[in-house]
């Protein structure tokens, strides 16, 4: 069930990135026709895929009838399950980055407002086909598994159990959506700043380690279990561990046949404990009890802390990297094998680019994440020495739950070891407790470990986000864009003139020279070029550039081409101070005394703002 969360939560990556895209290329052509080929291929390749799914699962139930074996029934059913899901996952990408079936939502004015709910519409088409799955899983989950549920209930609690995975995200992205609609720059302007976002982004989880549990158990249809014995014994046994609680809550999952028990929430008031109908109705009191103690050590291990903590980790590590990331829209090697596969850069950017953050969600998530998940259950388990004589109850729950729910006895998953491995271990520690202080001590070192490595990702984090590291990115990602500007456009003046400005500015003097002159060559009367290029010759930190006579020449044409194009919209027209100060510079250099203080006292009248530099120039000058 829980990897449920990581395909919707890669769903969400899959669309987050493909709004890299441009859609430029979108209106360039006939937007009916994209639209008529987009959907028409989408409708195949959907009803494709619910083909696949009703003959994957119609094969598996003949096999299993054929040879009579349940025993690795849920092994072949979580292969098929995952497998599918993965292809669904697939057909999304194939919808967002090809057929490009976000774009059919571009002109619609209130997806431009709540750009939230186009993303709830599309994400909605992945839920679809996770529908189509379980849709097609249910004959085998009604004839081979333990509890009738009917379809609907089937299907409905696959959903509502998914839908928190993107809890965190809707009102993240609501929230900004609606802070977008306040008239005010100034709360705006300082979101969009990093402190702003740190500040935004923890205040946010803050939020939901609130108010998340009322939200979710509402979603999951949760009522408050009735005073009865098995309530009562809770009860007392979370008085004894002197745990808070809001409530405890009866959880109808699956129709209540599933025999589970979960705990959920940071704090008391907002925290709930929940039990299923098919563990009250299977389970003896005392292996209740065992269950309750189970989740209990979840809370006071503070495994819940550390999930939050883990959360926050992963938005730290993202922020860090994301920058560093977008180095690969300009690295050649990545260029030259999009090209050669032949799809458009854009878009074959953009899915690597895609690729790679699914790559790091689910090494985080599905190994460094589950491996946590697995030990801190680990951790809970031995939590039963704390309150319970032995470990006996709990490991004739585990056989149970082999044999009702019909869980493999020896096939971990990724975020629980085996049945086999949990009561193995119990088994250990009743024969020697210390493997009980010992996996404590383990898990204590890897939460230590990690919260260096945490420490460690943030100050990368701050290197490549408000440090130095920024600066190199944008220096790198600058001069890409302008070599691909200068490939595909080597005569065009307005990029020559941001080449050489924005080297003179880098202090790559030569790089400055060189695209002034090109501009010159082709604009022999461009003031700009004209005017800066003087300016570097007369007062360039580095000599080998110093040239005041070539400095003179070009500034006296950057005056006269100033003095035509003042003349050419509006004789009354000033001309611009900046060209009359480097005019004065190149004079005064050349021995020319009079004609710079002419010029600066000139440029001083002339100007609207910087009149305290102009009347330096002017008091230099005197």
């Amino acid at each position: 069930m829980f990897s449920n969360f990581i395909y919707l939560l890669v769903a969400l990556i899959l669309y987050s990135t493909s709004e890299f895209q441009s859609t430029a290329e979108h209106t360039a052509n006939s937007s009916l026709a994209l639209t008529t080929f987009s959907i028409s291929i989408a409708i195949a390749l959907f009803l494709m895929f619910w083909l696949v799914c009703y003959i994957t699962f119609k094969r598996l139930e003949r096999h299993v009838a054929n040879s009579g074996d349940v025993s690795n029934l849920d092994n072949h059913l979580e292969k098929s399950l995952s497998r599918l899901s993965i292809l669904a996952l697939l057909i999304f990408a194939c919808d967002l980055y090809f057929l490009r079936l976000n774009l059919l939502f571009d002109n619609i004015w209130l997806f431009k407002i709540f750009p939230t709910i186009e993303a709830i519409i599309l994400l909605s088409i992945f839920l679809l086909y996770l529908v189509i799955v379980w849709n097609s899983a249910w004959n085998i989950q009604k004839k081979y598994f333990a509890g009738y549920v009917s379809k609907k209930s089937f299907v409905l609690s696959n959903i509502s159990f998914s839908l928190p995975a993107l809890l965190p995200w809707f009102i993240l992205s609501f929230t900004a959506d609606l802070i977008e609609l306040i008239p005010f720059e100034q709360p705006k302007g300082f979101l969009a700043t990093p402190q702003g976002e740190i500040l935004y982004v923890l205040t946010f989880m803050i939020a939901v380690a609130c108010f998340g549990p009322i939200l979710i158990q509402k979603i999951w249809g949760c009522t408050s279990l009735e005073d009865s014995f098995i309530r009562t014994r809770i009860e007392e046994l979370c008085k004894r561990a002197k745990l808070k609680y809001a409530d405890i809550l009866k959880w109808e999952l699956f129709g209540g046949s599933m025999i589970t028990a979960g705990v959920m929430g940071l704090w008391g008031r907002f925290r709930y404990i929940l039990v299923t109908p098919a563990m009250i109705n299977s389970l003896l009191p005392e292996e209740i009890d065992a269950v309750i103690v189970h989740e209990i050590g979840h809370i006071q291990n503070r495994h819940i802390h550390f999930y939050l903590l883990f959360f926050a980790g992963y938005i730290a590590s993202i922020y860090s990297l994301f920058d560093p990331m977008l180095l690969i829209y300009y690295f050649e090697p990545i260029i030259k094998a999009v090209s050669f596969v032949g799809i458009n850069h854009e878009t074959g950017i953009t899915l690597i680019l895609s690729m790679i953050m699914i790559f790091m969600f689910l090494i985080y998530f599905r190994y460094i994440f589950g491996f946590f998940m697995r030990n801190f259950e680990r951790q809970a388990d031995i939590h039963v020495y704390r309150y319970l004589p032995d470990a006996s109850a709990l490991i004739r729950t585990f056989y149970k739950i082999a044999g009702i729910n019909r869980h493999s006895w020896d096939k971990p998953n990724w975020h629980h070891y085996s049945i086999k491995e949990r009561v193995d271990f119990l088994n250990l520690c009743e024969l020697n407790p210390e493997y009980i202080q010992k996996h404590h001590k383990r898990v204590r070192l890897m939460m230590q470990t990690y919260i260096v490595v945490i420490i460690f990702i943030c100050l990368v984090g701050y290197y490549f986000n408000l440090g130095q590291g920024k600066d190199k990115i944008n220096e790198y990602l600058a001069e890409k864009i302008i070599s691909e500007q200068l490939d595909e456009r080597p005569q065009n003046i307005d990029i020559l003139l941001i080449a050489a400005d924005y080297y003179y500015n880098k202090e790559k003097f030569g790089k400055a020279v060189y695209y002034y002159n090109k501009v010159i060559s082709l604009a022999p009367n461009n003031s700009h070029a004209l005017n800066n290029l003087a300016w570097l010759y007369a007062t360039c930190p580095n000599i080998e550039f110093q040239n005041p006579q070539k400095a003179l020449e070009l500034a006296t044409r950057a005056l006269e081409a100033a003095k035509l194009e003042s003349a050419k919209f509006s004789p009354a027209l000033a001309i611009p101070p900046h060209i009359l100060d480097t005019y004065a510079e190149a004079c005064f250099l050349n021995g020319l005394y009079a004609e710079a203080l002419e010029a600066a006292k000139e440029a001083l009248k002339n100007a609207t703002d910087k009149k305290d530099y102009y009347q330096k120039q002017v008091n230099r000058f005197s």
